[in-house]
C-alpha cells in the first residue's frame, strides 16, 4: 500500500507529526519525511523525527511559540508555493494534526489558489494523544458523551471572541484547551462564571507524550487563584472534567509524573474510589 502512494516533485504534503513521541508517526508521515527535498517544520517537532530526512534535504525552521513568531503565516504559505514551483518535493511538517489548530487549512487554501498539488496527512492531535499518555480517556461511558476542543488564542494571538462559553459549559462533559497555560486564570474564571463547579477537576499536561511529560491535577478554583505557572513547562494542555480522576489509576506511561497540588488530600480521596474500575 505504501509503495503505491507517490510524493511527486512539484507537490506539497502537509503532514501531522503527532504530539511529540516519534512512535506516533504514521506510515505516510515517515514516507514524506524520507522523500522530501525541503522540509518546513514547526517548533514542537521532535528532533528524532527530523533525523529521518535524507542528508541532502533542506530543513527550514518556521516555528511559532507564544509571543515569538519566527515567520508570518503569509510568508510560510508563500515559501511553500515558491519551493514547489522549483520542482521540489515540499513537506510542511506540523506538530499534532494539520487541521486541528494547525493552520493547515490556511496553507492548503494558498496552495489551491496557486494551483499547487497537495496532500494532507493527518496526525494524532495532542488533545487525543496527550490525554492517552496521561491516562485520561477522551471518552468514558460513565463520565462523558461529548468532548470540546478549544484554542486559548485567536488568529492574532488575542483572546478569541468566538468562544461561546455558556453553551459548551452546559453541554460538553469534557473540555480540552490547547495553548491554555498562559491564559489558565482566564479559562478557569470563565468556566466558573458560566456554571462549572469550582471544585471540578482540571489536569494540566505538560510536554504531552514526551519523556519529560508531567501531569498536574487540581481544581478550577485552585488553579484560578493560586497556580504558579512557572512550575509548569509549555506546551501544555488543560483538561477539565470527571475523566481527569482516572489519570492516577490509568497512568501507564513510565516516565509520567503526576502531581496533585492545592487540595492534595481531597484529590487523593476522590481518586481512591476509582482504583477498582
Amino acid at each position: 500500500m505504501e509503495n503505491k502512494i507517490n510524493f511527486d516533485k512539484g507537490s506539497v504534503w502537509i503532514v501531522g507529526a503527532g504530539p511529540g513521541d516519534p512512535g506516533l508517526l504514521t506510515v505516510l508521515a515517515v514516507k514524506a519525511i524520507r522523500n522530501a527535498d525541503v522540509i518546513f517544520y514547526d517548533a514542537l517537532i521532535n528532533s528524532e523525527v527530523l533525523h529521518l530526512a535524507k542528508p541532502i534535504a533542506k530543513l527550514v525552521y518556521v516555528g511559532k511559540k507564544a509571543k515569538k513568531h519566527s515567520i508570518s503565516q503569509l510568508e510560510i504559505s508563500s515559501k511553500l508555493v515558491s519551493e514547489s514551483k522549483k520542482n521540489k518535493r515540499v513537506l510542511r511538517l506540523k506538530g499534532g494534526d494539520p487541521f486541528v489548530f494547525g493552520r493547515g487549512g490556511e496553507e492548503a487554501l494558498a496552495l489551491t489558489l496557486n494551483k499547487i498539488p497537495f496532500r494532507i496527512v493527518p496526525g494524532i492531535t495532542a488533545g487525543i494523544g496527550g490525554l492517552a499518555y496521561a491516562g485520561i480517556p477522551a471518552t468514558h461511558r460513565d463520565f462523558n458523551t461529548s468532548i470540546t476542543f478549544i484554542s486559548a488564542y485567536g488568529a492574532g494571538g488575542e483572546k478569541p471572541e468566538t468562544i461561546d462559553w455558556k453553551s459548551f459549559v452546559q453541554t460538553s462533559h469534557l473540555i480540552v484547551v490547547y495553548m491554555g497555560l498562559e491564559r489558565i486564570y482566564w479559562v478557569c474564571k470563565e468556566l466558573i462564571l458560566q456554571g462549572r463547579s469550582k471544585k471540578e477537576n482540571i489536569a494540566i499536561i505538560s510536554n504531552a507524550t514526551r519523556k519529560n511529560q508531567k501531569v498536574f491535577v487540581s481544581t478550577l478554583e485552585s488553579c484560578s487563584k493560586e497556580l504558579r505557572k512557572e512550575k509548569i513547562e509549555s506546551p501544555a494542555l488543560l483538561v477539565i472534567g470527571k475523566n481527569v480522576l482516572l489519570s492516577p489509576t490509568l497512568n501507564w506511561f513510565k516516565t509520567n509524573e503526576i502531581d496533585y497540588f492545592y487540595e492534595h488530600e481531597l484529590l487523593k480521596k476522590k481518586h481512591a474510589g476509582y482504583k477498582s474500575i
